[in-house]
């Protein structure tokens, strides 16, 4: 596993826990706004060792509920699945951030037991994913993840963050549809981290933010806007 940073505590990224959060190194997409843009962008050569994790976690049994495994993106780690194991064999429950361009992984990570909670992104339109995550990619793959998350073997959650320069309300209404049905969504305002690897972009405020929310729940009922 190459590991680039763990936030000790955490009580927002994973719902109705108190967990910690491990950073993955390396993303297949180069989304624009991305607010872990030094984990896509700057070449790393040193890595945090996994039995550090281990050792923290150790120390944090009964204290902590939970880990958050995010990135970049987990999916591309080898070691992933074993790693997962190892945090599920010390009684802790386990949320998996991920794109869903590893659908194979996904289910796998799903099917053996080693996931308690996925946040799945969904980046854009299928029209206009290319643009938001900054290349072409296969969006029969996106489309694969969200069924297999829809087949409900365990809790999920969908997330957009809203960008001005890349989502319209009509972009927002057509994630909706597309994700159909009782699926949780979560709108996500954009914010500028200082460091991102487009330029340009800029926020929707917090009242057309509630106007989007409000026109995709239209649509999507289990629609809510996440504050930051």
């Amino acid at each position: 596993m190459r590991i680039s940073g763990i936030q000790k505590l955490t009580l927002l990224d994973f719902p109705g826990k108190t967990a910690c959060t491990v950073f993955c190194y390396g993303c297949n997409f180069l989304c624009p706004f991305c607010h872990n843009a030094l984990l896509v962008t700057e070449k790393a050569e040193e890595f945090i060792d996994e039995e550090e994790i281990f050792t923290f976690l150790k120390k944090r049994q009964g204290i902590l509920d939970g880990v958050c495994v995010t990135g970049g993106e987990p999916t591309l780690q080898k070691d992933l699945k074993a790693f997962l194991g190892r945090i599920k064999e010390m009684g802790f429950d386990v949320k998996l951030d991920t794109n869903g361009y590893r659908p194979d992984i996904l289910r796998e990570i799903i099917s053996e037991g080693l996931c308690d909670y996925v946040a799945m992104d969904i980046k854009n339109t299928p029209e206009k994913y290319a643009l938001t995550v900054g290349k072409e990619i296969d969006t029969d793959k996106i489309l694969e993840s969200i069924a297999i998350l829809k087949a409900g073997k365990i809790p999920f959650e969908f997330r957009t963050t809203v960008v001005r320069e890349l989502h319209t309300e009509e972009d927002i209404r057509e994630i909706a549809r597309l994700l159909e049905g009782e699926a949780p969504f979560f709108l996500q305002q954009f914010k500028d981290s200082g460091c991102l690897i487009g330029e340009g972009l800029s926020a929707y405020n917090k009242e057309e933010m509630e106007s989007l929310t409000e026109k995709a729940r239209e649509l999507l009922p289990r629609t809510s806007l996440r504050e930051s």
